[in-house]
């Protein structure tokens, strides 16, 4: 296995074009090689999205080629690297454990980014510096301030970017939000956004709690990153971070990024954002290793006086995204969309009005990604709103934990009159990672 195991510190990261397309013969990947058009991209995230999405929705666009593969486990490296030589007939993709190493090559155009929320900034933000386009997971990053510098910094250096937000890529969805847009309920009066509760269930609590060595497959401390020194057990690791806030943000964030980002879409609030967050949340002992909400309720209003509820674990709030209006109401959800009145979901919307996006489904965002990465357009998520359709999630986690209702400012980005709060939008990095 051409794994690659030593770590670059401070390495200077190449300048790149955008696109870079390459010859064939440059990328180093032997016999089967991609076409010169095609855009390279590399993985970096291996576990489960970045398996089950990223590596084998990318292996099929036809204008890319999956060129390097990176992950900090060598279990999920191998089984990546199997798939994808099948895929493309060769085993011309190059492996990593570094991040740092993948993007000092200037002939990878894109890279895909699926690790854990508390390490997206750090590699987004190199990737955005090395002049590599990106497609990055949802919620976009661990918490406001570090998403912030990921727009700007995409921004400023001119990258394409892409949140794997795919719902708005999904027709349903898509349908949804053009009745919303084109006033088929009138004037909206409240919406509701129902995502999961809990937590994933350990199924041997004796062994995955353990605390013992780390597998010697995983690169352990590199997995934590710039999160706090933490002893290894099973349970911390791989699906389950997602419910310690030191890594994830439990359901809330888990989801925000998904039924949130479609009722923003529905509202034509890609730019805007709550001024006002309560929240509370049923939490586990500050004890145990997860300690992120189980079951929560957040409450926003925005600036036009709409109100928007946030929920998991609240049986009367559906799955889902929900919008009530003078005429009506819209709701949907993956694989189902309903309203009231009934007739609605027949409705034709006209040429003269707002037309939405029109792909076929989730494997399609990966495709416009590809394409803008071609064209240099603005694909359907871009970072910064990503970072309007997290925001919700954030404050209501900080409103969740502080007690306090949070007044925001969605212009400035700023908590007003409370301290404490704003120090809850960022965190500080372990040593000696830092932005």
């Amino acid at each position: 296995m051409n794994t690659r195991r030593k770590w670059m510190q401070g390495a200077a990261l190449a300048a790149a074009g955008a696109p870079m397309i390459v010859k064939a013969s440059a990328l180093g990947l032997g016999g089967a090689v991609a076409p010169s058009d095609k855009v390279t991209v590399a993985n970096i995230g291996l576990g489960w999205m970045g398996f089950d999405g990223h590596v084998k929705d990318f292996s099929t666009v036809k204008s890319a080629q999956i060129v390097a593969i990176c992950d900090i486990d060598e279990d999920h490296l191998d089984e990546a690297k199997a798939y994808i030589d099948k895929a493309y007939g060769d085993k011309g993709c190059a492996t990593y454990n570094a991040f740092e190493e993948v993007l000092m090559r200037r002939d990878i155009d894109a890279v895909s980014i699926a690790v854990p929320d508390h390490s997206h900034a750090l590699i987004a933000v190199q990737a955005a510096r090395a002049k590599k386009d990106i497609y990055c997971e949802k919620p976009l990053a661990h918490n406001f301030r570090e998403g912030l510098l990921m727009v700007e910094e995409s921004q400023r250096l001119g990258r394409v970017w892409q949140t794997g937000s795919w719902q708005r890529s999904v027709p349903n969805f898509r349908q949804a939000c053009e009745l919303v847009r084109n006033g088929r309920i009138g004037k909206i009066k409240s919406i509701e956004v129902g995502l999961p509760s809990g937590f994933y269930s350990i199924k041997d609590p004796a062994r995955e709690l353990k605390v013992t060595d780390p597998p010697k497959t995983l690169f352990y401390d590199r997995w934590l990153g710039p999160a706090p020194e933490a002893p290894y057990c099973e349970a911390r690791v791989h699906k389950q971070w997602r419910w310690n806030l030191d890594y994830g943000g439990g359901q809330l964030m888990d989801w925000i990024g998904h039924h949130v980002d479609i009722a923003h879409w529905g509202m034509d609030w890609d730019n805007n954002g709550p001024v006002e967050v309560e929240g509370v949340g049923e939490y586990p002992p500050r004890t145990d290793l997860y300690n992120a909400a189980k079951r929560f309720k957040v409450n926003c209003i925005y600036p036009d006086g709409t109100p928007m509820t946030i929920a998991g674990g609240y049986p009367e709030i559906a799955g889902g995204t929900k919008w009530f209006g003078e005429k009506g109401w819209i709701y949907v959800d993956r694989g189902k969309i309903d309203a009231n009145p009934k007739s609605l979901l027949s409705e034709k919307i006209g040429e003269n009005e707002v037309h939405l996006t029109n792909h076929s489904g989730a494997h399609d965002h990966y495709e416009q990604f590809v394409a803008c990465v071609k064209s240099r357009g603005r694909t359907l998520t871009p970072a910064s709103v990503a970072l309007h359709s997290a925001t919700p999630g954030w404050l209501g986690q900080i409103a969740m934990l502080t007690g306090r209702k949070i007044k925001w400012d969605p212009k400035n980005f700023q908590i007003a009159d409370d301290a404490e709060a704003t120090k809850l939008l960022s965190r500080k990095m372990r040593a000696p990672y830092s932005l």
